[in-house]
């Protein structure tokens, strides 16, 4: 039995490379793709569509068929809506909501029938956080627009999931964590009272892929340690404090 070719967009770091390393452990043909990709890795810009639709006509020359993606790209800003420069806020919703558009998109359309597409979404996606607005609107966009994939496409048996991490230290979110203050916050609002690792965001990835959640589709899964139930970290204000 030949082994399930996989892509993973962004996985050259963070909770991608976590995520590429677990599935080709566990038997996984990986692709990964990425701005900049490691050796024998394809380069994709997620905002470009063109860029996209290669990166999967790539996938089946080599592969001749895929049947999961994973995408994890992302970035990230601060600034109060007041103050937000528009295309520092387009540049945020072009990565993070149109990019998983047009992955969905060109993934959806090309991926075999029973495969599984699953979204990097974000605990913003359902918890505000002061001067992070281009952040949480494209997060929270992303899991319905999840939902809405789910439902255009389970007639296939493509399954389409999003999973929402809380803080977990990756190079998208390390630089906030030398911020006085930033990381005790996070972790007092964060039942569990510790970050996440991102082999865990990993395995529960691997499981969205496999037969075992095989009637799972149109979720959102939170894994945050339960930092849902209580307040999201004035990280603006942290900021402002050290940085003026």
């Amino acid at each position: 039995m030949s082994s399930p070719v996989t892509v993973v967009i962004g996985g050259a770091s963070g909770i991608g490379l976590a995520t590429a390393q677990d599935l080709e452990k566990h038997g996984h043909t990986v692709v990964v793709a990425d701005l900049a990709p490691p050796d024998h890795g394809v380069r994709v810009d997620v905002a470009d569509e063109a860029s996209v639709a290669a990166l999967f006509d790539e996938v089946l020359a080599r592969h001749g068929a895929f049947t999961g993606v994973v995408n994890c790209a992302g970035v990230s800003t601060l600034g109060l809506v007041v103050d937000h420069d528009a295309a520092e806020f387009r540049r945020v919703i072009d990565v993070c909501l149109t990019g998983a558009f047009l992955v969905l998109k060109h993934a959806g359309s090309r991926i075999a029938d029973g495969g599984v597409m699953i979204s990097l979404s974000s605990l913003n996606a359902r918890q505000p956080g002061t001067g992070m607005a281009a952040y949480c609107s494209a997060k929270a966009g992303l899991v319905m627009l999840t939902q809405v994939t789910a439902l255009e496409l389970g007639h296939r048996g493509v399954r389409v999931n999003a999973v929402s991490p809380g803080l977990v230290v990756t190079p998208l979110t390390a630089p906030a964590m030398d911020i006085p203050g930033v990381r005790d916050s996070y972790l007092e609002n964060t039942p569990l009272g510790r970050s996440g690792e991102p082999e865990e965001i990993a395995a529960l990835l691997r499981f969205l892929l496999s037969d075992d959640a095989r009637w799972i589709t149109g979720e959102n899964v939170d894994v945050n340690g339960g930092a849902h139930l209580q307040r999201y970290p004035d990280l603006h204000g942290l900021v402002m404090k050290a940085f003026g």
